[in-house]
């Protein structure tokens, strides 16, 4: 009767140990999506949905053109009336966001932004020879963030890519 008691106390304590040290939950980061593809529309929303809106806008959905290559993706945007918007540079906004969705999304050869005001179209190659680097060799989401935001640093170099 004895050896029974311990043998149970002893599984009792492992089953507490156990559950002590269960480890966090991971982080969620928009790079679990990397190497998705346009047709996925729960990756690319899962991309998407957290990526910068300009102010006074929202996003308010989402197309995948996968019908016929290339492939791309269009973001919609309608105004938020509760925000006043004024003369926005869409520029910027549109080459961040499009270079972390054409860094993700493996097939996808440009994404366009529909936003109110106006309608702004970045392709994978624009970027490739703005950048001068496939963002898809990428594989840390802060890496990819940081360079991108150190080539928008250079307003010079953002005018440049919108020239004709």
């Amino acid at each position: 009767m004895k050896k029974k008691s311990i043998l149970f106390l002893s599984f009792t304590a492992l089953l507490s140990l156990y559950g002590c040290t269960s480890t966090p939950p991971k982080e969620e980061t928009i790079f679990e999506y990397k190497d998705s593809y346009v047709g996925d529309s729960g990756a690319v929303g899962n991309i998407t949905r957290p990526l910068a809106e300009p102010e006074g806008e929202n996003m308010g959905g989402l197309e995948l053109k996968t019908t016929e290559e290339p492939y791309g993706i269009i973001l919609n945007y309608s105004p938020d009336d509760s925000i006043e918007n004024s003369n926005l540079d869409y520029r910027e906004l549109a080459l961040y966001n499009a270079s972390i969705i054409l860094a993700l999304v493996k097939n996808a050869e440009w994404v366009q932004f529909n936003f109110v005001e106006e309608e702004v179209k970045v392709s994978r190659d624009e970027l490739q020879d703005w950048f001068v680097k496939d963002l898809r060799d990428f594989s840390e989401e802060e890496e990819l963030r940081s360079f991108i935001q150190g080539q928008l640093e250079d307003e010079e170099k953002v005018d440049e890519f919108f020239r004709d």
